[in-house]
């Protein structure tokens, strides 16, 4: 690499990190080059390091110092703070205690003694891979076409024919110090450049952070190429017509339709966040005559059944089967795939094994429609549905050389229920109180739907934002986080079509809904004989005909799921309270919170909880008021509109502005799960309205 190109690189870099030593900076560059193409890794797959001397702040003495990707992290987003930082003379010198492999797990917990200062990511189970080898830098990838080899039943043979003995063949082994020596006598060889995992991976090495880099990106285009100029024609067997796959509308429709019931099946044992796949990799893959036995084999690498589980469920019925045929099929599935699950658990598990930490499915494969993936959260779920394409390429790859032969099912559950893995997921934080539900918010892109919007993201929900303005809803979903944690939907709650649309294309963003506001309102002022019957019409239109809307349509969802789930009206103060020149307003929103009332009676039979909330007064960041309505109100009560917040205050017991949080804060404490036996009831946010008390 030249000076110009490192000074490039360095001058892109955050200026905590372009003091680092060269070596580091480059690594980091490296890491992100590589992690951000899909073809040589997947998303929080493979590591990079390198090793550079520096001067012992404690000794002024050199020191060479080993910089490892840490546990956990990820190679396309790495910085500085991702990095485990050891002393590695320290770590070599681990070989003296070393007591074989029957105790090679012992030795992860000695890695931390080897730090060199404070601070530095953990060091993951592959770090002896890094740390013995000689050459300063050191790349582990996990690129389909060599997994392909690697999983391929004449692996050794093929990386043979294309290398020819410059890149070496691994059998499998778990990650660990004997895989580490072995990289260590394998790249002392000379000649030798990498090596390819049998159902692993690849390690590769070099001089400089250049040359193990060219040679990463050499061996998977040679062993890409060598796929492709060698594949046979149909590597999954012929089309299968009838497993072809629906039109795109008909499919997004059928997905829609059938992901609240493969919800239902994944969040068995955990709630579950889901995400639909329909490429054509994985469309093409369903309608071969190979699905079957090779779904049955299971995933193919560690990083790929971490997060896929061992094997998928595979539906088979029709594309455009019945829906009551679908899921009775899809009970039958459920039962023998847990059955299945359990028994090979129980075939596998030894004295210390960690306990089965659930049977339900990651992946629903449904021919003619597509993927569903399921996972803690959106992007866990998005990610457990692109390590299975990775899967699908591999096994194309090794089927059309050879034949396709994933790890056996006792190497596969030692790295599932691997205790290293086990202590990995205890030291996951806690989640928040609303992490893994899916809420729905109409009126989501202004005052209280925003600041509601805000709230439950924050407290760790997915959120589809509901507005009448595409460009609204998409600025408020970019602002919290895009796709994986907000979406943005347009809805009219005065158009029944266009609410289950949004609500279909809400439940293809994230599998389903638990949590529903209706906050979606409207207000045209005036006494009754300046009120019209457009106006009138056009606030129960919005508002408890709109609820009532969005109620029906989501219903099924909730009834299909069956996880619970809430529904909070935003009523008003008015729905009580008898103000003047106010009546089709305040009783819309009386009719909308007797409507808690009556869907409270209805939803408990599903663990539906029904609850209101009666805000008031509240002028900063509302879009009603800011549309005419706090003109108005001001007219009304003699007040200028720039003070109608304090004066609103000043009638209350508590003297103080309400605000759009404030109603926010009443609908996380409503659905946090610190009143789960709460229904039916409707709260005052108003700073404490004698006249509106309720009860």
């Amino acid at each position: 690499m030249s000076d110009a190109t490192i000074s490039t690189a360095t001058a892109s870099l955050p200026e905590a990190e372009r003091d680092l030593p060269q070596g580091v900076r480059e690594l980091l560059a490296r890491s992100n080059r590589l992690g951000s193409d899909p073809t040589v890794t997947n998303y929080g797959g493979g590591n990079t390091s390198a090793k550079v001397t520096v001067e012992h702040p404690a000794s002024g003495q050199p020191v060479e110092l080993l910089y490892v990707k840490g546990s956990g992290g990820d190679l396309g987003t790495l910085r500085a703070g991702g990095l485990a930082v050891l002393e590695r003379d320290r770590l070599l010198a681990l070989d003296n205690v070393y007591r074989g492999v029957e105790h090679e797990d012992e030795m992860v917990a000695l890695f931390s003694f080897c730090a060199h200062g404070a601070g530095g990511a953990a060091p993951s189970i592959d770090t002896p891979m890094h740390g013995l080898v000689d050459h300063a830098h050191v790349d582990h990838l996990h690129p389909d076409s060599v997994i392909a080899l690697a999983c391929a039943a004449d692996g050794p043979r093929l990386v043979e024919e294309i290398w020819g003995g410059a890149v070496a063949w691994v059998p499998w082994q778990r990650p660990g110090w004997e895989l580490g020596k072995a990289m260590r006598d394998l790249s002392a060889r000379e000649g030798v450049i990498g090596a390819v995992l049998g159902g692993h991976g690849l390690t590769t090495w070099g001089t400089t952070s250049d040359e193990v880099e060219q040679r990463s990106l050499r061996i998977i285009r040679e062993a890409a190429a060598y796929l492709d100029s060698h594949s046979r024609a149909e590597p999954f067997g012929t089309l299968v017509p009838s497993r072809a796959p629906l039109d795109e509308t008909a499919r997004r429709a059928r997905a829609a339709e059938l992901f609240p019931h493969l919800r239902a099946v994944a969040a068995r044992d955990s709630r579950q966040v889901g995400h639909f796949t329909d490429t054509d990799v994985v469309l093409d893959f369903l309608t071969r005559e190979k699905t079957h036995d090779l779904v049955h084999l299971g995933t193919s690498c560690p990083d790929h059944f971490l997060r896929t589980k061992v094997r998928p469920l595979l539906l088979d019925t029709a594309p455009d089967a019945p829906l009551e045929e679908v899921v009775a099929r899809l009970s039958q599935l459920e039962e023998e795939y847990r059955a299945e699950y359990l028994a090979y658990y129980d075939r596998n598990k030894v004295a210390d094994s960690p306990a089965m930490r659930g049977a339900a499915p990651a992946i629903v494969l449904v021919p003619g429609v597509g993927m569903f993936s399921f996972g803690a959260d959106k992007q866990t779920a998005r990610v457990a549905g692109e390590f299975y394409v990775n899967a699908i390429n591999v096994m194309r790859g090794a089927e059309g050389v050879s034949t396709y032969a994933p790890v056996d099912e006792a190497e596969k559950f030692a790295v599932e229920y691997w205790i290293l893995e086990e202590l990995k997921l205890r030291r996951r934080p806690k989640p928040r109180a609303h992490a893994g539900r899916v809420a729905l918010v109409t009126g989501g892109a202004s005052g209280i739907g925003l600041a509601t919007v805000r709230a439950l993201a924050a407290e760790g929900a997915n959120v589809v934002v509901a507005d009448l303005d595409p460009a609204k809803v998409a600025a408020v979903a970019k602002e919290l986080g895009g796709p994986d944690k907000v979406v943005g939907v347009t809805m009219d709650v005065t158009d029944e079509k266009g609410v289950a649309a949004a609500v279909a294309e809400a439940v293809l963003a994230f599998g389903g809904l638990d949590l529903v506001v209706n906050n979606a309102g409207i207000t045209r002022a005036g006494s009754l004989g300046d009120t019209t019957f457009e106006d009138w019409d056009l606030q129960y239109q919005v508002m408890p005909r709109g609820s009532f809307a969005v109620a029906k349509t989501v219903e099924p969802v909730l009834r299909a799921q069956g996880l619970g789930g809430d529904i909070i009206n935003i009523c008003s103060k008015n729905a009580v309270f008898a103000g003047p020149n106010n009546v089709a307003y305040s009783s819309a929103k009386a009719a909308q919170a007797h409507m808690v009332r009556l869907l409270a009676a209805e939803l408990g039979d599903i663990g539906v909880r029904v609850n209101g909330i009666n805000p008031d007064g509240i002028v900063k960041g509302s879009g009603i008021f800011a549309g005419g309505w706090g003109a108005s109100r001001a007219k009304t009560y003699g007040v200028a509109e720039e003070d109608l917040g304090r004066y609103y205050a000043q009638r209350t017991v508590l003297k103080e502005e309400v605000l759009p949080e404030h109603v926010a804060l009443a609908v996380v404490a409503l659905t946090n799960g610190t009143l789960p036996v709460t229904t039916g009831l409707i709260i005052p946010v108003d700073s404490g309205v004698p006249q509106a008390f309720t009860r």
